[in-house]
């Protein structure tokens, strides 16, 4: 069965990003994003806020590079890849990332609030905690 892997998430950049090259000379940028979610759980206010890994290749890495810094709104789309290594004293580690095909950039937020689209949708949660579920 063939699987489907698509990711779509708008948020804040959480560092610069970073512009390197490969040994072939392939252009690849990574930069950290923050994704917020707001809901109401009961009459409270909450905000979760997930941090992504973002990699892109290639001329839209030297553009990410160029034109993106900390706290710029961007939104990716791309693939989900888990990344696998052994470290020095040969301990396996992992970290999952998202592969980026594209990535556009949003217009600053102008101070005191103004602008860039408002705020994010609230959504109604239920009022119970997930470990309730899983015994």
């Amino acid at each position: 069965m063939a699987g489907f892997n698509k990711v779509i998430l708008m948020g804040n950049l959480t560092r610069n990003p970073e512009l390197r090259y490969t040994p072939s000379g392939t252009p690849v940028a990574s930069f950290g994003l923050a994704v917020s979610r707001r809901f109401k759980q009961g009459e409270d206010l909450k905000e979760e806020v997930c941090f992504v890994d973002i990699v892109v290749f290639g001329k839209q890495a030297e553009h990410c590079g160029q034109y993106l810094s900390k706290g710029n709104g961007a939104i990716v789309e791309g693939r989900l890849q888990q990344r696998r290594w052994e470290t020095e004293d040969g301990q396996k580690r992992s970290k999952h990332e998202v592969v980026a095909q594209t990535v556009t950039f949003m217009p600053k937020r102008q101070d005191g609030g103004g602008g860039g689209g408002g705020e994010p949708p609230i959504h109604d949660e239920p009022s119970y905690d997930v470990m309730d579920e899983q015994g």
